[in-house]
């Protein structure tokens, strides 16, 4: 249902990968409350993909950029902005790869190349989108920044390997980001840390299964679906979250503050 919360609003959208994917359904809505805006992936994650779907259904373009290239991002920000007609209100940073963990590595066998490379593309990118952003000054006064995220940055998952390290420092960006920005425009800088959720990046890390059933099972309202992460991120662009600033925002059913339930409880117990 629209109620315009973006009516007017321009912004850009990274990570759209397929209909699974927070970034797509991110999109949809975005489009839905009124909002114009540019879709971005790198390359080789828009040969993976279908964005170009997205694009034709949310009536804007795909301009490919390698996240990690500031290059790119320059090249990014002048085409959205002269597509869009104006500055930014919101960019979603929904960013994240690590070699090591596709590839199988253990975590006491890192190949470090790649962890470099894990960092880089999860983590520095949001750094580089946001310090383009400033130099370039294509933000609007009181727009927001997300990055998504995840509990690990903060808990030991040991299948998370690498990209525990990687949310840790995507996180710690944007409270200095969010500091930074605030002072010069008021522009708000946060993260969301998502339950886990069944998308494509997500479904290919090693015990994803046991991590999304445990979770549910401690959660009091259960994993959070992508559609509401969706409209979660539709609240943060909007107006009505001005002065939220500097999170790291958990939305995943009370699974962060919950010690036990009664379901693990009967799990473990002897009968």
């Amino acid at each position: 249902m629209s109620m315009n919360l973006l009516e007017g609003k321009r912004g850009i959208i990274t990570g759209a990968l397929d209909e699974n994917s927070i970034a797509w359904k991110t999109a949809l809505k975005a489009k839905e409350q009124g909002a114009k805006f540019v879709l971005t992936n790198a390359p080789i994650a828009m040969r993976m993909g279908a964005i170009q779907d997205l694009a034709k259904e949310c009536d804007t373009i795909v301009v490919p950029a390698d996240a990690t290239s500031v290059e790119d991002i320059e090249k990014l920000y002048a085409e959205a902005k002269e597509f869009l007609g104006g500055n930014f209100d919101f960019i979603l940073h929904s960013i994240g790869m690590s070699p090591n963990v596709r590839k199988g590595r253990e975590y006491g066998d890192l190949n470090y190349d790649w962890v470099q490379k894990s960092w880089d593309v999860s983590a520095l990118s949001f750094h580089k989108m946001m310090q383009v952003a400033e130099k370039q000054d294509v933000m609007n006064e009181w727009g927001s920044i997300i990055g998504l995220s995840y509990i690990a940055a903060q808990r030991v998952y040991p299948f998370y390997s690498d990209m525990a390290e990687a949310k840790a420092i995507l996180e710690s960006i944007a409270r200095s980001y969010g500091y930074r920005f605030g002072k010069l425009k008021n522009v708000r800088v946060n993260t969301i840390s998502q339950s886990p959720t069944k998308t494509t990046a997500g479904t290919g890390i090693g015990g994803f299964d046991a991590f999304y059933n445990y979770a549910e099972a401690l959660s009091p309202l259960g994993n959070a679906p992508s559609e509401a992460c969706a409209d979660y991120i539709i609240a943060m662009f909007s107006d009505l979250t001005r002065y939220v600033n500097m999170q790291n925002l958990f939305h995943d059913g009370g699974y962060s503050c919950t010690g036990i339930t009664e379901a693990i409880v009967d799990k473990f117990s002897d009968k």
